[in-house]
């Protein structure tokens, strides 16, 4: 009877061990980078805006790469205007198939000319190079700057956090497009200062974020575990408190390159931000408003390519989202 009972034990045990091992290999799937890039693939919308962000971007390095393609992109037709006469009609051909006063579009402007004939897909995708940078480089200067802050007011606590949070709190009572409006007023309208302002703005997105992760990531074991072994501070947040309380910012930092977008079209509608005749998709628009209605296609193209752009990115951070939360089950 002892020898069958003990036979019985560890034939117990061998199953618990089993299953224990394989809620770990379970538990150990569902984490990780790997993980991650697993169920983007498998989310239809997180592949649909990743496939639009690889276009733009694509789009984007060309223009970067060719250095003659500002030419092309600032180049008056003078073939309609020899002499730039201010008197002569403006020219704005029609896409492919549209017939207009000034003759039908043909393939060698298939998206026609803008009111000084220059192509308007060429401007479209030197456009595209300028709001994928500035919509990048901003998002990243708000969430570095914003998560060292927010990480730092969250581990520390008490007068640290009062102070930080305080600034913060004062930056994000300020309407966005009127700080950066007054920070682009104060040093100026170029394309460097209008990253950085709409970098500004974006910190305190970043820094409430992340700092409410923090707050509970700061008590878990294995960071009392690192203070009790000596490890310094810097070391402890950079290293273990950032890092596992990343994901929400990195879902935050992929939704908030299309917010930038749309911030920067806006600045570049006002007349910040890259200048003429440097083309952007939001200083289109604003030389299209007088052409709305007898030439609709001039004001169309770039709210379509602000449109498709911003919903790339909105799409993609929905499914970082889905993959990145542990409360939902795939």
């Amino acid at each position: 009877m002892a020898t069958g009972e003990t036979q019985s034990d560890d034939f117990v045990t061998r199953e618990s061990e089993r299953e224990l091992g394989e809620e770990r290999e379970e538990v150990e799937s569902r984490v990780g980078w790997r993980y991650t890039v697993r169920q983007v693939k498998r989310d239809t919308t997180a592949r649909i805006g990743l496939y639009i962000i690889g276009f733009m971007t694509a789009m984007a390095a060309f223009a970067f790469v060719d250095s003659q393609f500002l030419d092309y992109a600032v180049a008056e037709a003078v073939w309609y205007n020899p002499n730039h006469d201010p008197a002569n009609p403006k020219m704005l051909y029609p896409p492919v198939g549209i017939e207009n006063v000034y003759g039908t579009g043909s393939w060698a402007h298939p998206l026609g000319t803008d009111h000084r004939g220059r192509d308007i897909l060429v401007r479209l995708v030197y456009g595209s190079r300028i709001a994928i940078q500035v919509g990048i480089i901003s998002t990243v200067i708000g969430m570095v700057v914003g998560t060292l802050v927010g990480a730092v007011a969250g581990y520390y606590g008490d007068w640290i956090d009062d102070a930080l949070m305080r600034v913060v709190e004062t930056l994000y009572a300020i309407p966005f497009l009127v700080l950066v409006i007054a920070f682009m007023a104060a040093f100026g309208r170029d394309l460097t200062f209008a990253m950085i302002g709409v970098g500004i703005t974006t910190i305190p997105v970043f820094a409430r974020l992340i700092r409410s992760r923090v707050v509970s990531v700061r008590e878990e074991d294995y960071v009392e575990a690192a203070r009790a072994a000596g490890v310094r501070d810097r070391n402890i947040i950079l290293r273990h408190v950032i890092p596992n309380s990343f994901a929400p910012v990195l879902v935050q930092a992929t939704l908030q390159v299309g917010i930038s977008i749309l911030i920067v079209a806006g600045l570049s509608f006002l007349g910040f931000g890259a200048q003429p005749p440097t083309p952007s998709w939001g200083q289109m628009l604003a030389q299209s408003r007088g052409f709305m209605l007898p030439d609709p296609w001039f004001s169309v193209w770039p709210g379509i390519a602000i449109l498709v752009t911003v919903m790339g990115f909105n799409l993609l951070g929905d499914g970082l989202r889905d993959a990145l939360d542990p409360r939902i089950k795939n």
